[in-house]
């Protein structure tokens, strides 16, 4: 099925927390007039503070709900937009992103999820990406992909059955890695995930990866890896260690206490279903 999609056609799914003001869209913002782009805000709130919009294209939905993909699951069930970005509150967007992105998907009609490039606060790129456009991410594309850099075509995707797993993500059991759950279950599906090295997006603060020591690492890698690869979750703990080795992210005598989290990631999650 082949659209022809214009810039109006695209949403961005904004989840933040404790807002009583759209202030915050400011700084995002700083290269265009956010008042003209459809955004839905998914606001968690602790309280009686409300968030509301004046603005016909911002709708907001206060929450009492707490948990990253909780905040994103609602989004994708309010959402309106043909092609939906996913967004958190404490980036800015490039200029010009919103042609890249429906550029990308004239090129991939049939792609059911396009992943870009983003910049840390360094101007360094946030990850390592390709140079040239893949047309079909795999396993480590998928375990080395952030949620700011995802967007969805709505025609592909039916959000009643692609949810993201409450389980992962901040605020859950596991909090990170539901991005890599998201994509695998959409892969395992045969839908098309594609990757474009276009630069979207900047990420202003550190990711919540750069905050968890190592040991925390491994222990959401291991229900991870069990989530994602079930019975093959050893194998990509074994990965993982030895790419961690070689880049010097690890040491040896840390193995031991490492692999040891990672099993004990393991037996919760399974613990948890």
């Amino acid at each position: 099925m082949n659209i022809l999609f214009e810039e109006k056609d695209l949403e961005i799914l904004i989840s933040t927390m404790n807002r009583d003001s759209l202030e915050f869209l400011v700084p995002m913002f700083s290269s265009l007039d956010y008042s003209k782009i459809s955004i839905l805000i998914i606001n968690q709130v602790q309280n009686e503070i409300n968030l509301t919009s004046n603005y016909p294209n911002i709708r907001v939905i206060n929450s009492f709900e707490k948990g990253l993909s909780k905040s994103r699951n609602l989004a994708l069930q309010n959402a309106t937009g043909k092609i939906l970005l996913i967004s958190d509150d404490d980036v800015v967007f490039e200029k010009g992103f919103i042609a890249k992105i429906i550029n990308a998907y004239h090129k991939y009609p049939n792609a059911a999820v396009i992943k870009f490039s983003a910049l840390k606060a360094d101007k360094k790129l946030l990850n390592k990406y390709s140079t040239n456009s893949k047309s079909r991410l795999n396993a480590f594309d998928i375990l080395n992909t952030s949620s700011i850099e995802l967007t969805l075509n709505k025609f592909q995707v039916d959000f009643r059955k692609y949810r993201f797993d409450e389980n992962f993500g901040l605020g859950g059991i596991f909090e990170m890695g539901e991005e890599a759950v998201f994509l695998s279950d959409l892969k395992k599906d045969n839908k098309q995930l594609v990757f474009e090295p276009q630069i979207i997006v900047e990420h202003k603060n550190s990711t919540s990866s750069e905050k968890r020591d190592i040991l925390d690492r491994y222990f959401i890698s291991g229900a991870l890896f069990t989530r994602i690869f079930k019975e093959k979750y050893l194998f990509w703990i074994f990965v993982k260690m030895f790419f961690d080795l070689k880049h010097k992210k690890i040491k040896m005598n840390n193995l031991n206490a490492i692999f040891r989290n990672a099993i004990k990631g393991h037996k919760t999650f399974q613990q948890s279903k």
